[in-house]
């Protein structure tokens, strides 16, 4: 008896230990060549961080905790922290790539000059861009077989691209190209001092605030319509949002700058 009550006070620094908070330290590793900057949220504290070149973290977190993982090229995941990922040195977080990379993609655009004004296309002919275009000629109707007419008369290459998954990888394909020109259209409309002076975002997070308003239907419709003063009111309501999102590592910044 006396041997049990001794191992049962042996256990409860262990246990009150392992509900503290402490440093955790990881890395992302992805196919993806693309590791900087993806955000990294404690739901449970509500406090984030992003990871560096590399892909290294670190962020303040205890036992059952989840993490939340988020970038524009890499799907989204979330890690439940355990007892055993407190005792390594470093946790491995592995996550997949959405989209195939180039490595440089040089765009230059001439008002004047395009494919309309060069006779290659008609005029007030629909246009695609490459993630659109991929998924039309995924879902392009080429031949038909009578026995497809009770799915509504859907091509061969339609059904075998559906039952492959490559209609849904496309599709995911188009979502993730749509947030990233909302996100460059959004820097085009608005200047980064905007955002840190105006909205009061701290300019360690406006690529994250970019990430964060590209997930709002409201906001990309207005976009859409080139209502900018709707976008302006909907971009204030976001940043209050956002901020209180991310108010306990804000304080700590601005504790740190004091």
């Amino acid at each position: 008896m006396i041997k049990k009550l001794f191992f049962f006070f042996l256990l409860i620094p262990a246990f009150v230990f392992s509900q503290d908070v402490s440093i955790i330290k990881g890395k992302v590793v992805s196919e993806s060549s693309l590791l900087e900057g993806i955000h990294i949220i404690n739901l449970s504290k509500k406090n984030g961080v992003v990871t560096d070149s590399r892909g290294y973290f670190e962020i303040s977190a205890k036992i059952s905790d989840t993490l939340q993982f988020s970038a524009v090229n890499l799907k989204a995941r979330r890690y439940v922290l355990t007892t055993n990922d407190f005792s390594k040195d470093l946790v491995f977080v592995k996550m997949e790539s959405l989209i195939t990379e180039l490595d440089e993609v040089a765009i230059i655009q001439y008002k004047n000059i395009n494919a309309v004004a060069l006779g290659i296309v008609p005029a007030n002919q629909k246009t695609y861009t490459p993630a659109e275009r991929k998924l039309a000629a995924a879902e392009e109707f080429k031949w038909y077989s009578p026995l497809l007419i009770p799915l509504g008369g859907m091509s061969v290459d339609g059904l075998l691209n559906s039952i492959s998954g490559r209609t849904s990888m496309l599709k995911k394909e188009l979502v993730v190209e749509r947030k990233e020109m909302l996100q460059m259209k959004t820097s085009d409309y608005f200047e980064k001092k905007y955002f840190i002076e105006t909205l009061k975002i701290p300019e360690i997070y406006v690529d994250g605030f970019l990430f964060y308003i590209a997930e709002n239907e409201r906001f990309a419709r207005a976009m859409k319509d080139k209502n900018k003063t709707m976008a302006s009111f909907i971009l204030s309501e976001l940043a209050v949002e956002y901020l209180k999102l991310n108010e306990l590592e804000i304080s700590k910044i601005k504790a740190d700058e004091k």
